[in-house]
């Protein structure tokens, strides 16, 4: 093994996540609850799941989310943007004694074409799922797998020419999750060099 000068530290592995800020997507899962009322939650460890058209996010049985999905098979991803980090904040609400969110009628929303859940209106990219698969056992956590059945874009979002990608970007910025507990906003982005034997 090759010495390293660069000085690590060793972490505490039940707080592994709290010490170093790591890049997520944020997202919001749109889901039914048992009286077919629109919820809302924010999730930042969301993932598509390989190549195929399959989409993942780790909650907890705790959660409504993961109740709502599992009683209805169907949810919806919205990717916000980072104007809407108010309304993105009030999905995160905690629920009242009668177990009701009110601040989430406050959120602007719009129907999903095939799934019962709705979107968070306004964002930049859309996924309407249904269930594949939950896999319980991680620890206190949960991975609800869905298959994507239909998806959407907003038009000022969509690559058109790899070249304009940083211009893109720039113009219509993203918003990332930084855990812990930030976001940030991400308007500028670089290609990775490729050796010169790769291009063309």
């Amino acid at each position: 093994m090759e010495n390293n000068d660069q000085s690590t530290v060793s972490l505490d592995l039940e707080t592994l996540w709290d010490h170093v800020f790591t890049v997520h997507p944020l997202v919001i899962i749109g889901s039914m609850d048992d009286e077919e009322t629109p919820n809302f939650a924010p999730k930042h460890m969301a993932f598509p799941v390989g190549w195929d058209r399959y989409f993942g996010f780790v909650c907890t049985p705790a959660h409504s989310t993961y109740q709502n999905i599992r009683n209805f098979d169907e949810f919806t991803v919205t990717y916000p943007k980072p104007d809407q980090v108010i309304f993105t904040s009030l999905t995160a609400t905690r629920r009242r004694e009668d177990d009701t969110k009110p601040e989430l009628e406050t959120i602007p929303r719009f129907a999903a074409s095939t799934v019962a859940p709705f979107f968070l209106k306004e964002g930049y990219f859309y996924l309407e799922c249904r269930l594949h698969n939950i896999i319980d056992g991680f620890g206190e956590n949960s991975l609800i797998l869905g298959e994507v059945v239909k998806a959407h874009a907003d038009e000022n979002y969509i690559r058109k020419n790899a070249r304009d990608d940083n211009e893109l970007i720039y113009n219509h910025p993203l918003m990332a999750y930084l855990n812990p507990g930030r976001f940030a906003v991400v308007n500028e982005s670089q290609a990775f060099p490729f050796p010169k034997k790769f291009r063309k």
